[in-house]
């Protein structure tokens, strides 16, 4: 029956986005080409998608990367990843109103942090400028990220934060937590004392 749980496959589909995020973001960052990805998690991020064009695409490293050129129609939005799908790119994000960060970053870093403060996304950030590689949750902006570490803090996140996150949802909805639920409940515990004794 273990192997039957449908975690496996999820963390298996998530660490496949995982790797290929982290591909596309080393390729852009390697080619100094600016980029702004945005991984939904719990917070939903439609009206943000609608002020981009709608992919409902496979994420897939090519794919992500190609959007990003410059000169292609979709290159100075972000992208929105939604469960295991590219949702829309060339999304315009809200940019941050924390009036420290305006003196120290760009409007590409401002945007992720602002979509960081409004949900609970994980946005990966490539600057043109220099090639650097940041991430930024929970309005936090995390620089100098190398493939390796951008893929610890995204599997972190996305791959082992999910399951724990997945378990108690899933614990939540087997739950009965209806008077006649916690009736049955004490009813069953009763029995069992009882029975035991």
């Amino acid at each position: 029956e273990l192997g039957k749980q449908p975690v496996f496959a999820v963390s298996r589909e998530k660490r496949n986005i995982v790797d290929h995020i982290v591909q596309a973001t080393v390729l852009l960052a390697d080619r100094r080409i600016g980029a702004l990805i945005a991984v939904e998690r719990e917070i939903g991020t439609r009206a943000i998608q609608e002020t981009g064009t709608k992919l409902d695409a496979p994420v897939v490293a090519e794919l992500i990367a190609s959007i990003f050129f410059p000169h292609t129609p979709l290159h100075d939005g972000g992208l929105i990843i939604s469960g295991s799908r590219m949702a829309a790119a060339g999304c315009v994000f809200p940019l941050s109103q924390n009036m420290d960060l305006h003196r120290q970053i760009g409007t590409r870093h401002r945007a992720a942090a602002g979509l960081s403060e409004e949900t609970d996304a994980v946005v990966v950030i490539v600057s043109e400028e220099t090639g650097t590689i940041s991430v930024c949750y929970r309005g936090r902006l995390s620089r100098g990220h190398d493939e390796d570490r951008l893929r610890r803090f995204l599997t972190a996140l996305l791959v082992k934060g999910s399951q724990t996150d997945s378990a108690w949802r899933r614990a939540r909805e087997q739950l009965d937590l209806t008077p006649e639920g916690i009736a049955k409940s004490e009813t069953l515990a009763e029995q069992e004392k009882s029975s035991g004794a």
